[in-house]
């Protein structure tokens, strides 16, 4: 069941400040415009708005490097409220690492204090001849010179603008050295160490010499109906700080998971060659953290959960101290590189945030050169003398400074995973990690079976966010509202197009209300339908949700379709689809092309996976007809 089709948002926009910003960088022109209603109604806001709008303003064919590329930023009618884990902000843009459309999201307080500012959204275009950053202070706003942040790292670059500005409460978001030498897989950083990571946002704010946005607001967001919504947030917010399936995302973070997940065989070590076990990954692991570099736990907007670490390194040559890296960190950085010191990868995610570099791809990058490397495809002379050996931490430091800086081999690496194999005539194809160029994260198809098929169908490449698959594989009757009734066994292909569909709609619902994914961990779509029907004035149903979900999964989906992606560019590589002889997957692996099979047809996409337009009106989306046919 699809679900009904939402009405349309109300003219009074409860949940919505009712304007979207507009910065013309080319000629230094601000203006303001109102929400579009309709599409408040029907993609929510958030990531759906943005992924709608993308498809009206950004033409499929344009170079994401290009003057015609834009950076469009939203918020979700959620988002600068009570409820924890609002601070969020989602930035959708086409991205130049895989040429598709690309939602990237990031937690903190930025995306709060945009929509306090007066602000749903904020979209940039053209091209500045130098350096600036915008600030949006309450409504006012600045493009202000940034010629003297130019070459700073990120982090720098928010300290100084702060004490610039005269105001420490302000939200900055800024890109370092990466965005600024092109790497493509580059991003901004706001709030010391939160990230719209994936994708390469940050080359296009490096193209554009937009180095930083910095925000301050003061203003309420009006909701429809406020002592509803406040009790059901409040119950929420109590429910994420007590229930015990939170005790270890509060104790350990995400970290956590290579102490709880090596045994399953789910943390991929030696690029994703060889089994996950033990000893390297108890090393990351967040116990090892906890009891060692932690000084303390910090929080984003509002938020009950504190899943966020605070490190602190005093040993030369790692000193470091700020945020502890995340789970997907430590085994990118860590176990695919065969680096089991976590003082060293800490250092490493430090330098990754200074540099404004996406940790997911950046590791990948490194463990892709470093079996190049053993495989003598490359040699010393292509590394600049560099032994990119297996389990050399100082090899992986190395090349993450050569990647910021654009130095070297660090150019080649900086172009992601699909452009190096590409130069290598076919010979590493087999362990080239990437699915339509993004590389692919911390979590093996092989032992959560849901993975290969959200991995190959996702909308922006190699993804574990369009879907978190592996939580209706762990347990009976995962999501009953929408039809996961149950027991879906994780190394089992069948019912996983379904699980796959129901995932990612999901994930695109928590993208554009927004709120974060860890919020929803403990909590049903119908706590989310109730907060939304609240905050908006309209009645929100689950029905409804999954609706809305499939609707924009669909738009992201076509609007790919005309960039040129097909069904055969939905595969994985062959590595994971091969099995490994020992630990939690021995001999087992997925078969995605049964999955997409059953995601096709649940999806209304033709073989080649043209939305038909018989779903495109069921969702009655006659607009991106018009477009498809």
């Amino acid at each position: 069941m699809l679900g009904k089709y939402p009405l349309k948002q109300e003219p009074d926009m409860y949940g919505y400040m009712d304007r979207i910003l507009r910065v013309n960088l080319s000629h230094k022109k601000v203006r303001e415009e109102p929400l579009n209603p309709e599409w408040a109604g029907v993609f929510l806001g958030g990531s759906g708005y943005a992924i709608r709008m993308a498809f009206e303003e950004i033409e499929p064919g344009i170079d994401p490097l290009g003057p015609a590329s834009k950076l469009i930023f939203m918020t979700g009618p959620l988002t600068g409220t009570v409820l924890g884990t609002t601070g969020r902000f989602e930035l959708v843009f086409k991205s130049p690492l895989t040429g598709l459309l690309c939602d990237s999201s990031s937690s903190g307080f930025f995306g709060a204090e945009l929509k306090m500012a007066g602000y749903d959204g904020l979209v940039i275009e053209g091209e500045s001849d130098e350096p600036v950053y915008l600030w949006i202070n309450d409504g006012t706003v600045e493009v202000r010179d940034a010629v003297h942040l130019w070459g700073m790292d990120a982090l720098n670059t928010q300290k100084k603008l702060l004490e610039e500005l005269g105001d420490p409460k302000a939200r900055v978001l800024a890109v370092g050295e990466a965005a600024e030498n092109g790497v493509l897989y580059s991003c901004a950083i706001n709030d010391a160490g939160r990230a719209p990571g994936r994708g390469g946002s940050g080359a296009i704010f490096g193209k554009k010499k937009l180095k930083a946005i910095v925000v301050r607001g003061s203003k309420k967001v009006k909701l429809a109906h406020p002592k509803e919504y406040t009790k059901a947030a409040v119950f929420m917010n109590k429910t994420n700080a007590t229930h015990p399936v939170m005790k270890g995302v509060k104790d350990v973070g995400t970290s956590g998971d290579l102490d709880g997940l090596w045994a399953l065989g789910d943390v991929p070590v030696k690029n994703w060659s060889k089994g996950s076990y033990e000893e390297i990954c108890t090393n990351l692991g967040g116990a090892r953290m906890r009891d060692t570099i932690l000084v303390r736990h910090s929080s984003c907007y509002r938020c009950t959960i504190n899943c966020c670490r605070w490190v602190k390194v005093d040993d030369d040559p790692y000193r470091m101290d700020g945020p502890g890296p995340e789970y997907e960190t430590l085994a990118a950085l860590g176990s695919l590189c065969m680096v089991d010191d976590q003082k060293a990868v800490a250092y490493a995610n430090d330098l990754c945030n200074r540099y404004g570099i996406d940790t997911i791809s950046c590791g990948g990058s490194i463990a892709f050169a470093m079996e190049c490397y053993e495989k003598q495809l490359i040699t010393k002379d292509d590394t600049d003398g560099v032994e990119l050996t297996w389990g050399n931490k100082d090899a992986v430091l190395a090349m993450i400074h050569k990647i910021g800086k654009g130095e070297g081999f660090g150019k080649i690496l900086g172009t992601g995973i699909r452009n190096m194999a590409e130069g290598m005539n076919g010979k590493a194809d087999e362990f080239a990690m990437h699915v339509k160029g993004m590389e692919l994260p911390m979590h093996d198809p092989r032992c959560f079976f849901a993975w290969a098929g959200t991995y190959a169908s996702g909308p922006r490449g190699a993804c574990h966010l369009h879907g978190l698959s592996l939580w209706y594989e762990l347990g009976p009757d995962p999501l009953p509202e929408w039809g996961l009734s149950g027991e879906y066994p994780r190394q089992s292909d069948e019912a996983k197009g379904k699980v796959v569909r129901v995932g990612q709609s999901f994930a695109h619902v928590v993208n554009s209300s927004v709120v974060c994914y860890f919020s929803m961990i403990v909590h049903k779509p119908h706590h989310l339908a109730e907060l939304l029907s609240y905050a908006v004035g309209r009645k929100i149903s689950v029905e409804d949700l999954l609706a809305l979900g499939d609707r924009i999964h669909i738009t992201h989906h076509a609007y790919n379709y005309l960039c040129g992606n097909r069904r055969e560019d939905e595969r994985l590589p062959e590595r994971v689809l091969t099995p490994l002889p020992d630990g939690g997957t021995e001999g087992r692996v997925p078969d995605p092309d049964k999955q997409l099979e059953e995601l096709y047809e649940l999806r209304g996409l033709h073989a080649d996976g043209k939305p038909s337009r018989k779903i495109l009106r069921t969702l009655e989306l006659k607009d991106i007809e018009k477009k498809l046919y």
